[in-house]
Order: structure tokens, then C-alpha cells, then sequence
């Protein structure tokens, strides 16, 4: 049977090509990406004030599809858009709040602590992403011959600036100090790495801050970011990224999140470190040096196999 054929919508983020591209691999889709462009003017309006027409959108989809699977706010219509053209031809799933009604797509899928229901959602502990333990195994080489065999590892998995964090240099000083304290003046080598929303400046200060003994990636490596996440013997995230702490969960390692001041009200993050905390997954970069273990997340295929159940039972005519 050939494989059912997949679109993926996303605004071109890491974190939403990762869960899109994530769903997809487990529903064995073969599929394309589609960064989704706004026409200027719909740029401005929230999608539940938009009209549901293709003149919103700047992009032309011609290819074949079976399921269309989105991620984020400028994806919804498009998606809305597709389903209604194509009705039961194509299964639409989105992935995270889409703050329109929920009945516009065959599947949402949403992390637990967005506290969404509905008929069609299915929820997940975290974000659903791409990353794979089999992955990780074999790009665990990549960064081997730069580390210490002498050393334990931390790893360090910088975001970047959003609405709610602005990465100030006195909140990225602490984080630095914090980790030079508790890690490096205890016989441990670092690995930073940087994703794509990571400011060019705080790779440079990173580099200026820790001496020359200590790795720091300079651009976006997915390689490195595989083997950093294998080698370690600690995680670190900055707690811009839910996607990121929820892929370091993959590997049942312990995870430190390296919390800066909020400039906006994040509810919703301090829901998703709550529900970590109480999985035993994550602690706060604070305290001296703990192990603790916990069961890998893969909450990835959790959601895929339910899908693929309700895909058996979908005609597609």
C-alpha cells in the first residue's frame, strides 16, 4: 500500500517544524513543508476574524495530499481553507490552541497544560516533536572527539528573545554564572547550542564568557544539537522553549531549566513547568547538582498511533 501523502503547514519556527515534522515521520507520511505567508494586510488580524478564502494567503498549493497537518497561528486558515475545499478527501490536524472553533479540523492536538477540550483533541504531555532516540544514536559521534573523556557533560540548549523573554544580558549573566558555578567548578564540560532563534550576540558572549576548554556551537547544527542531547550527563533549557525541554524528555536524562524574569504574564509556561516538575522531569537551575531519573517522554507516537486508528476508519472519497 503506497504511503498516504502529507502537507505541512508552518510558519517556518523550529519549534512548529519540529512538531509537524515530528507527526508526520510517526504516521509514516510521505510529506512536504509549506512555510505558510500571510498577505500583509491578514497579517494584522487574529484568525478567527479572517475569512476562510485563499486570497489570505500568499502561497500556491498544488501538490497532492492526503492529510494536512499544521502548526501555528498563521496556518490555521490555510488549513480551514484546504479541509473545506477538499472536505473529506484530506484529514486536517492542527497542532497547538488554534483559537478558532475546534470543529473547523478532524484533529487538534494540544499539550496537556493548554487545558483545551473537545471531541477531536487529543492532548499530549509537552509538545510533540521530531526527534527520535534511534536519531540520537547515531549522530552520537559527531561532537565525541571534542569532549573531555576526563569530564562529565551538561549540555547547554539556548532559545531566544519571544514576547515573554527577552534575554536581557543581565538574565543571560546569571544563567552563565549559574552554570559556571554549579557545573564547571565541579569537573564538568560544557556544550552550548544554539537554536535558530538564538541572537547572534549571545553566541559571542558565551563564547567570551566560558574559557576555551568549554564547546560552544556557533550556528544552528542539528548534529551537534543530537549529540549534545546523547553525550550528556545533564540537560540544560532556557525556559523560552517548551518544544526544546520537551525533546530533551526523549532521553530520561535529568533536565535543569534556566529560568529569566517574564516581561508578560506566562501562565501558560509556568502550567507546562508545573506538570514537568510533577513528572520529575525538570528542576530548576538553582540548586547544587542532583540525579534523578524518570520515564523517556514519547508522547509523539502516543498521539500518532491514536490518529492512525481514526485514519483506518476515514474515506477518503
Amino acid at each position: 500500500m503506497a504511503k498516504l501523502k502529507g502537507l505541512l503547514l508552518t510558519e517556518g519556527m523550529h519549534g512548529m517544524i519540529s512538531q509537524v515534522e515530528g507527526l508526520a515521520k510517526a504516521l509514516d507520511l510521505d510529506f512536504i513543508h509549506e512555510k505558510i505567508e500571510l498577505n500583509s494586510f491578514w497579517k494584522l488580524f487574529p484568525p478567527k476574524l479572517t475569512p476562510i478564502q485563499g486570497f489570505v494567503f500568499k502561497n500556491k498549493i498544488n501538490s497532492q495530499f492526503d492529510i494536512v497537518i499544521s502548526c501555528g497561528r498563521k496556518s490555521v486558515i490555510p488549513s480551514i481553507y484546504l479541509k473545506k475545499k477538499f472536505k473529506n478527501k484530506v484529514i486536517n490536524i492542527h497542532i497547538q490552541k488554534p483559537k478558532v472553533s475546534l470543529d473547523n479540523f478532524d484533529f487538534v492536538v494540544a499539550p496537556e497544560h493548554d487545558s483545551l477540550k473537545g471531541n477531536n483533541v487529543l492532548t499530549s504531555k509537552g509538545a510533540v516533536h521530531y526527534l527520535t532516540n534511534d536519531e540520537l544514536d547515531q549522530n552520537e559521534n559527531y561532537l565525541k572527539s571534542r569532549i573531555n573523556t576526563k569530564k562529565k557533560i551538561v549540555t547547554l540548549i539556548l532559545g531566544g528573545p519571544t514576547r515573554y523573554y527577552d534575554y536581557n544580558n543581565e538574565a543571560i549573566e546569571d544563567i552563565f554564572l549559574k552554570i559556571k558555578k554549579i557545573f564547571l567548578e565541579n569537573n564538568y564540560q560544557l556544550i552550548a547550542v544554539p537554536s535558530m532563534r538564538t541572537p547572534r550576540n549571545i553566541i559571542e558572549k558565551a563564547k567570551s564568557y566560558f574559557d576555551k576548554d568549554q564547546i560552544v556551537i556557533s550556528n544552528v547544527d542539528k548534529k551537534a544539537y543530537l549529540s549534545s542531547l546523547k553525550i550528556s550527563d545533564y540537560i540544560i533549557v532556557t525556559c523560552d522553549s517548551t518544544s526544546m525541554i520537551s525533546e530533551a524528555a526523549i532521553t530520561g536524562k535529568p533536565i535543569y531549566v534556566a529560568q529569566m524574569p517574564a516581561i508578560k504574564s506566562n501562565q501558560r509556561f509556568k502550567s507546562f513547568f508545573n506538570l514537568f516538575e510533577s513528572l520529575n522531569i525538570i528542576k530548576e537551575l538553582n540548586s547544587p547538582i542532583e540525579n534523578w531519573t524518570y520515564t523517556k517522554l514519547n508522547e509523539t507516537n502516543k498521539i500518532a498511533n491514536q490518529i492512525r486508528e481514526k485514519i483506518k476508519q476515514h474515506d477518503f472519497s
